[in-house]
C-alpha cells in the first residue's frame, strides 16, 4: 500500500512539474513569466525617431536596471495597426508586445474596443504633467491608459525674402487669422511668382488644424458622434479651403517627396504644419537663415479660435500581458517623468515631447542658428500648453475619406450646405 501511495505521489509531482513547464513555455512567449518579468518587448516605427527614441529611454532604464531585458522591435505602423487587430480580435495575446506605441488619431479606436488589453496608468504617472490636449487621446472612461509623448504642434514656417519682398515683415505675420494669410498669399504671388502654400488633395491636415484650433473635431465629445453638418469650425475651414484653391496661390503635390520638393526648391512662401517638418526644412542648408518660424493663423468668425493647433503626434501604451508591471516601471520612469532623458531626445532625435517639466530644460531654451537665432524649440513648446484639448474619438481617418471626395464636390460647384449634410449622412451610417 505504501508503495502504492509513493507512486502516486511520484506521479503527481511529475504531472504538476510537467504543467508547470508548459505554462511557463507560452509565457515565455508572450513576453515574460508574470506581470513582473524582467523582459519586456517594445514595438514602434520610424528608425530615425521613435525607435532612436526608445534606444535612450532603454539606456536611461537599464543604468538603473541593468537586470531588465528590453527588447525594440520596429514594424511599419500599419503593420502595427494590423497585428494588434489580429491578436485583439483573435482574443489571444500570444506575440504581442508589452509596450506599444499609438499614434493618438488611432488611440480611442483600440482604448473603446479594448480597454481590457491596455493597462491602466493613472497611478504611475500624473496626466496633469502633461500638455492637456494629449489627456483626450489618451485617457478613457476617467482612467489614462497612455503615457503622453512627442507633440505634433504647428507652427508657420515662413520664408522671410519671399515675405519682405511682398512688402511685409514678421510682425505683420503674427496675429494672422486664415482670411488674412489668404490675401498675403496673393501679394506674394503677384510680387515673387511663388505660391504661399503647397497642399494634397488628399490629405486634408490643413483642416485638422484648422478646426483643433477652435476645439472643434469631426466627431462630437463623446468621440463617437458625427459632426459634420452643424459644425461651424468644419463650415469655415472648408469656405477657407475653397478659397485658397480659387486664389490661385497653392502649388498642388501628389505625395511626401512633392511636398518637400517644393518647401527645399523654394516654390513656396509658408509651410503650416507640425513641427516634425523642421529637419526637412533645415535638409536644404542653402536657406539658412531665410526662414522663421511663426504662431499658426485662427479661424476669422469663430470666437474661440486660437494661434494654436496640433497635427500628428503618438502615445505610448502598455498592454496587459505578462511583464506588464515592468514595462509600466519602464514608462514610467522614462517617457513619464525623466525630464533630462527628454533634453537628450531634442538635441539627439529631434523630438519636442509633451511632459511639461521638460519644457524648462536647457536644451528646450537654445537659439537655432539656421532660423537666425530664434528659440524657435522654446515657442514650440509655449504653443503647446495653449493647444485646445479636443476628442479625436475612433474614426478620424474614416470620416476624413468622406471628407476627401466631398470636399471635390464643394469644389465642382456643390453647395457647401449640402456636402457636409451628406457627409453626416455618410459618416452615420458608416460609424455604428
Amino acid at each position: 500500500m505504501k508503495k502504492v501511495m509513493v507512486l502516486l505521489l511520484t506521479c503527481m509531482v511529475l504531472l504538476a512539474a510537467c504543467s508547470s513547464g508548459g505554462k511557463d513555455k507560452e509565457q515565455a512567449a508572450s513576453g515574460g513569466g508574470d506581470s513582473k518579468s524582467k523582459e519586456i518587448t517594445i514595438w514602434a516605427w520610424d528608425p530615425k525617431f521613435n525607435i532612436a527614441a526608445l534606444d535612450i529611454a532603454k539606456e536611461a532604464y537599464n543604468a538603473k536596471h541593468p537586470d531588465v531585458k528590453v527588447n525594440i522591435v520596429e514594424f511599419a505602423q500599419a503593420d502595427i495597426i494590423q497585428k494588434l487587430n489580429t491578436g485583439l480580435n483573435s482574443g489571444t495575446t500570444k506575440g504581442l508586445p508589452n509596450v506599444v506605441l499609438i499614434e493618438d488619431y488611432r488611440a480611442q479606436s483600440f482604448l473603446q474596443a479594448y480597454p481590457d488589453s491596455f493597462t491602466d496608468l493613472s497611478g504611475k504617472i500624473k496626466a496633469d504633467d502633461f500638455a492637456e490636449y494629449k489627456i483626450g487621446p489618451t485617457s478613457y472612461n476617467g482612467k489614462q491608459y497612455g503615457v503622453p509623448f512627442d507633440t505634433g504642434v504647428a507652427g508657420l514656417y515662413v520664408r522671410k525674402d519671399y515675405i519682405e519682398q511682398a512688402g511685409y515683415k514678421l510682425e505683420d505675420l503674427q496675429n494672422m487669422d486664415w482670411k488674412q494669410y489668404i490675401e498675403l498669399g496673393k501679394k506674394v504671388k503677384e510680387k515673387t511668382g511663388k505660391n504661399i502654400i503647397s497642399l494634397d488633395p488628399n490629405d486634408l491636415g490643413i483642416l485638422r488644424m484648422m478646426i483643433q484650433s477652435a476645439g472643434s473635431w469631426y466627431l462630437k465629445s463623446d468621440g463617437t458622434t458625427p459632426d459634420l453638418k452643424d459644425n461651424a469650425a468644419l463650415k469655415e475651414a472648408f469656405s477657407l479651403y475653397k478659397e485658397l484653391m480659387e486664389a490661385n496661390i497653392v502649388k498642388v503635390n501628389a505625395d511626401w517627396s512633392q511636398f518637400i520638393a517644393s518647401i527645399n526648391n523654394g516654390d513656396v512662401a509658408t509651410v503650416p504644419t507640425g513641427n516634425w517638418i523642421t529637419p526637412s526644412v533645415k535638409a536644404e542648408a542653402s536657406q539658412a537663415g531665410k526662414w522663421a518660424i511663426l504662431p499658426m493663423p485662427k479661424l476669422p468668425a469663430t470666437p474661440n479660435s486660437v494661434h494654436a493647433t496640433n497635427l500628428g503626434g503618438s502615445s505610448w501604451y502598455v498592454m496587459n500581458i505578462p511583464g506588464s508591471d515592468t514595462a509600466a516601471d519602464f514608462l514610467a520612469e522614462t517617457f513619464g517623468s525623466n525630464a533630462d532623458m527628454y533634453q537628450t531626445l531634442l538635441t539627439k532625435v529631434g523630438a519636442i515631447g509633451t511632459l511639461k517639466e521638460a519644457a524648462k530644460g536647457e536644451a528646450y531654451t537654445q537659439p537655432d542658428d539656421f532660423f537666425g537665432g530664434q528659440h524657435t524649440v522654446s515657442d514650440f513648446a509655449k504653443w503647446t500648453s495653449e493647444i485646445p484639448k479636443v476628442n479625436y474619438g475612433t474614426s478620424t481617418y474614416a470620416i476624413e475619406d468622406i471628407l476627401v471626395v466631398e470636399m471635390q464636390n464643394y469644389l465642382n460647384g456643390k453647395s457647401l450646405d449640402q456636402v457636409l449634410s451628406d457627409a453626416q449622412s455618410q459618416a452615420e451610417a458608416q460609424i455604428k
